[in-house]
C-alpha cells in the first residue's frame, strides 16, 4: 500500500467511488430492479391490509372528528385512543407479515446484492446463501433496534404524559433526541452487518468468520496483511457509514422541502396534481437513496482492495 493510500481518508475514497458509480448507471438499474421487484408487491399488500383495517375498525369512539393541534392535550389523548383501537388488528397482521417479509427480503437482497457487486467487481465470489443468512441477521438486528426504540418511546410517554399535568414539550424533546440517538447508534453499528456480506464475497469466508472479521479485522488478518495496514481500516468504514447517515438525513430534508414547493399554488392546482408531484418526489428520493447505498458498498470494496495492495 502506498503512503497516499495509507493516509487517504474514507471520505476521499468515497468521493472517487461515487464518481465511478455515477458513470456506471447499470449498477443503480440493478439495485432498483431487485429492490422495487420486492417493494412494489409489499406496498400493495400493505395498502390492502391497511384499507381492510381502516374499514373494519370504528374510529368514531376515539373522537377523531375533534382532533386539532390547537388543543395539544386533547389531540394527544385522541391519538392514544386511535393507537389503542388499531393496535390489535395491526398486531395480527404483523404476526404473519413480518416473518414472511424478512425471509423474502433476505432472499431478494442476497441475489440482488451479489448481482450488483459482481457487476462492479467481477472478481467477487458467488455465495448467495451465505449472504442471505447475513441479511437475515441484519433484519433481526434492525427489528430489535426498532423494538427498543418503540419501548423507549412508550416509557418516555408514560413518564411525561402519564401525570395529572402532561408535559408535551418535554415529551417531544425527549422523543426527538431519543430517535436521533437510536439513528446514530444504528448508523455507527450497522456497518458490521454491511461489511460482513462483502467479506463473504471478497474472501470467501463463512458466515461466522465474516462477522468476526467485520468486528475485529486485526484478529483475522493481522498475520496476512500486517497490523500497520489494518490500522485505521475500521475508522474509515465507520466514517463512510456516518457520512451515509448524514446523506440520508439530507435526502429526507430535501424531499420534505420539494414536497412543499407547490403549497403556495394550492389555489391554482388540483389535488391530483399534488398527489402526482408527491409520488414523483418519493420516487426520486428512493432512487437517490438506493444510489448512495450502492456507493457505500462499492466504497467498502475499494477500501478492502486498497488494503491488499503491496507496498512499493
Amino acid at each position: 500500500m502506498s503512503p497516499s493510500q495509507k493516509t487517504i481518508r474514507g471520505t476521499q475514497s468515497f468521493v472517487g467511488t461515487m464518481s465511478r458509480c455515477w458513470h456506471r448507471p447499470s449498477l443503480l438499474a440493478l439495485e432498483l430492479l431487485w429492490r422495487w421487484a420486492l417493494g412494489i408487491p409489499t406496498l400493495l399488500v400493505l395498502l390492502h391490509e391497511g384499507w381492510r383495517i381502516y374499514h373494519s375498525v370504528p374510529l368514531e369512539p376515539t373522537g377523531i372528528e375533534h382532533f386539532s393541534l390547537l388543543d395539544p392535550v386533547t389531540a394527544a389523548q385522541i391519538l392514544s385512543a386511535i393507537v389503542d383501537a388499531l393496535l390489535p388488528p395491526v398486531r395480527a397482521v404483523a404476526v404473519w407479515f413480518l416473518p414472511v417479509f424478512a425471509v423474502a427480503w433476505a432472499a431478494a437482497s442476497s441475489l440482488g446484492r451479489v448481482a450488483v457487486l459482481r457487476r462492479y467487481d467481477a472478481r467477487l465470489h458467488r455465495a448467495p446463501l451465505r449472504v442471505a443468512a447475513l441479511q437475515w441477521l441484519r433484519v433481526l438486528a434492525l427489528g430489535g433496534s426498532i423494538a427498543l426504540w418503540w419501548i423507549s418511546l412508550r416509557h418516555v410517554a408514560q413518564a411525561s404524559l402519564g401525570g395529572p399535568q402532561p408535559n408535551l414539550v418535554g415529551y417531544f424533546a425527549k422523543a426527538i433526541f431519543l430517535s436521533l440517538g437510536f439513528f446514530v447508534l444504528w448508523a455507527v453499528g450497522s456497518w458490521v452487518f454491511s461489511i460482513a456480506p462483502l467479506l463473504v464475497l471478497l474472501e470467501n469466508k463463512s458466515v461466522f468468520a465474516a462477522l468476526g472479521l467485520a468486528i475485529g479485522p486485526s484478529t483475522w488478518l493481522g498475520a496476512a496483511y500486517g497490523r500497520e495496514q489494518l490500522r485505521g481500516l475500521r475508522s474509515r468504514l465507520v466514517e463512510i457509514n456516518l457520512v451515509m447517515g448524514i446523506v440520508k438525513l439530507c435526502l429526507v430534508v430535501l424531499a420534505m422541502v420539494f414536497s412543499a414547493v407547490l403549497v403556495p399554488f394550492q389555489d391554482e392546482l388540483t389535488p391530483a396534481m399534488f398527489y402526482i408531484w408527491w409520488v414523483f418526489i418519493g420516487i426520486l428520493y428512493l432512487a437517490a437513496s438506493d444510489f448512495f447505498q450502492v456507493v457505500r458498498l462499492a466504497a467498502f470494496l475499494d477500501l478492502w482492495r486498497a488494503l491488499q495492495q503491496p507496498e512499493p
